[in-house]
């Protein structure tokens, strides 16, 4: 287990100073985060990192999950679906079920900690517990709903506006029709992390070997689970466009969620979708942070093609790695890209096609965008930041009257 000391190489002795002096302060409170799945996703891996750190600095912290069956999560994907824009056919009967679940969960749980953490649409319903309780709620949003589908936002609504605050990941995400508290609070990376930490070359060269892939010639590279969201098919079509100029392979990786069943539908089509091509390597991969390390570091140009996106921590990890991102100018995204300088962002697959061409032709150019990611990363998107930010966000629960809100 990694020790939040070992951060002072990267970040500094005095930002440690400040993480143990506001933790001081919250000494005595317990602090309950709960969510939908242990493995796989963005929500589960912050979470696997964030609790026992909060533990390290002293805080009675803890990380519980909801249970369901299969018909609630196929439900919450496609309520998932439809918060980000989708539209989809959501019954009467099947948010009466999603009620049913989180009260079952509500009679499971214990919810009397001081500070309830609530992530993501699939436990909201757990906040009509609360009137039992002197305690704060928060409910964390990780994902965009400022298109969401209507029917289907204005049910969440009720329950959004029952929490004491609400915490989005990039300004674009708040909502004006919103009368609580809202706090921009961007995910992180673990820079010390299986998934982030420096790898030697042989490291490197034994993952490929094991996966049958050429590291004579240039890689672009997508690590995402299989989701529409994600546009893996979108990833195919722009770099068949792009083979046609440039020698190239691509690696399409990744995982499904506990709380996605539609992950195995999406994996078929895209295996469908690449049609047996030799260079178009499909790798569903099991939850292996090693693996996915290498296969970043290996590759020439990393995509990140989403459609819709909460904040794509997947485009900070490549930087991190001081690799040339292309990415989708939806979700957090931008606020990691600045497009030309640290990265490209796109809106098309004829967009992404040509600047997979224009990196392919001019390495140096891709070279020095990688450089000036990393440098922004190390700035704005560390698990130090993260930390900082939810230790001021749980202690503005108890000094309500010294905060301003924007």
């Amino acid at each position: 287990m990694i020790n939040i000391n070992d951060y002072e190489k990267i970040v500094g002795k005095n930002t440690l100073i400040e993480l143990y002096t506001l933790a001081e302060k919250l000494k005595g409170k317990t602090i309950q985060n709960i969510n939908s799945t242990s493995v796989g996703g963005g929500v589960a891996e912050i979470l696997s990192k964030m609790v026992p750190f909060l533990k390290q600095l002293g805080l009675n912290a803890d990380w519980n999950v909801i249970k369901g069956d299969g018909k609630f999560f196929e439900i919450t994907k496609k309520i998932h679906n439809a918060l980000h824009g989708r539209k989809e056919n959501i019954t009467k009967e099947d948010l009466e079920y999603f009620v049913e679940i989180n009260r079952n969960n509500i009679s499971n749980l214990d919810l009397s900690s001081d500070i309830m953490f609530i992530h993501d649409p699939q436990p909201i319903g757990l906040i009509e517990k609360r009137k039992d309780y002197n305690n704060n709620w928060i409910w964390r949003c990780h994902i965009d709903i400022t298109s969401a589908q209507e029917d289907i936002y204005n049910f969440f609504k009720t329950y959004i506006l029952q929490y004491d605050s609400c915490v989005f990941s990039a300004p674009s995400f708040s909502r004006k029709d919103l009368n609580l508290p809202q706090i921009l609070i961007s995910p992180s990376i673990d820079p010390l992390s299986d998934k982030n930490k420096e790898l030697t070359e042989q490291e490197i060269t034994k993952i490929f070997e094991k996966y049958g892939l050429d590291l004579s010639r240039p890689i672009v590279t997508q690590i995402s689970r299989f989701d529409y969201l994600k546009d893996p098919i979108g990833v195919i079509k722009a770099y068949k466009m792009a083979r046609k100029y440039n020698d190239c392979q691509l690696i399409l990786a990744g995982g499904g969620a506990t709380d996605d069943p539609e992950g195995i539908k999406v994996y078929e089509e895209v295996l469908k979708e690449a049609n047996d091509d030799s260079d178009i390597h499909i790798l569903l991969l099991p939850q292996d942070d090693l693996t996915i390390n290498a296969l970043v570091r290996g590759s020439t140009i990393i995509l990140q093609k989403s459609i819709k996106e909460g904040f794509g921590l997947t485009v900070s990890e490549a930087l991190w790695k001081e690799k040339p991102v292309i990415a989708s100018a939806v979700g957090g995204i931008p606020l990691q890209i600045t497009h030309k300088y640290s990265g490209i962002l796109t809106y098309s697959i004829e967009g992404t096609a040509y600047y997979l061409k224009q990196l392919l032709n001019d390495p140096e150019y891709a070279k020095q965008l990688a450089k000036n990611g990393k440098e922004h990363v190390k700035n704005n998107f560390l698990i130090t930041r993260h930390l900082r930010e939810y230790l001021l966000l749980f202690l503005s629960m108890y000094y309500k009257e010294d905060v301003i809100y924007f």
